[in-house]
């Protein structure tokens, strides 16, 4: 890869999950009318939702894959960042969830009642799941160099899967969203529209170049590095 596409490849890495970050805090803030734990207007309640699960699970979830891969440091190193980052989005995660759940209940609304609710459940089950196996089998107290070396792949593959479904699940709850807007009386080609679809296309872009970062190939192996699968 030469000098210049590195270069562009560096700048989007930094500036897509800021711009993506911006685009929903806009939306929720501006178009929305703002973030609030408590409210007599629930909506405020529901808004902390796509803020907490696209700066959490997509986008600190995101660095934290890449990390592992990305930083020119020892693997310890690498290992313990990727680790507190990911538990970091699953922090943020919980909470995402457990706002749409205090909104439902405060408002009087089912709960689960959509493929988007049923995704997110699944989502942030398995990446609970993976953040433990993880922890447990390469972190502390740490599995045999067998079990390690046979785990890693498929604790690769896994987590790509559950990133993957991250951010499907998140287009989705877009898709959701705007469609309940325009119901209730949006306009279709207003700028609050075009934000939220725009919000989503950011969302997915970084998403694909997450996955085509880890799956690019490894740099050369010295002390400060590793070789991925």
């Amino acid at each position: 890869m030469d000098t210049s596409a590195k270069d562009d490849r560096n700048t989007w890495a930094e500036d897509s999950p800021i711009t993506g970050a911006i685009m929903v805090l806009i939306w929720c803030i501006s178009f929305r009318g703002g973030l609030a734990w408590e409210a007599t207007n629930k909506n405020l309640i529901f808004n902390l939702h796509p803020v907490l699960m696209l700066i959490g699970l997509i986008i600190i979830g995101g660095e934290a894959i890449m990390s592992y891969k990305c930083l020119p440091l020892k693997k310890p190193e690498k290992k313990l960042i990727h680790l507190v980052l990911h538990a970091i989005a699953l922090i943020l995660g919980i909470i995402g969830i457990y706002t749409a759940f205090k909104f439902h209940n405060e408002s009087n609304i089912a709960n689960l009642y959509s493929l988007h609710s049923w995704l997110g459940i699944g989502v942030i089950s398995l990446y609970g799941i993976q953040w433990l196996y993880g922890l447990v089998v390469f972190f502390y107290p740490g599995g045999t160099t067998a079990i390690r070396s046979e785990s890693l792949p498929w604790h690769v593959l896994f987590g790509i899967f559950v990133y993957v479904l991250a951010v499907a699940t998140a287009t989705l709850g877009y898709l959701e969203k705007l469609t309940f807007l325009e119901s209730s009386g949006l306009a279709k080609y207003g700028s609050e529209a075009f934000l939220v679809n725009f919000t989503a296309i950011v969302t997915i872009l970084y998403g694909t170049f997450v996955i085509v970062t880890i799956l690019s190939q490894a740099p050369p192996e010295d002390e400060y590095s590793y070789s991925a699968i």
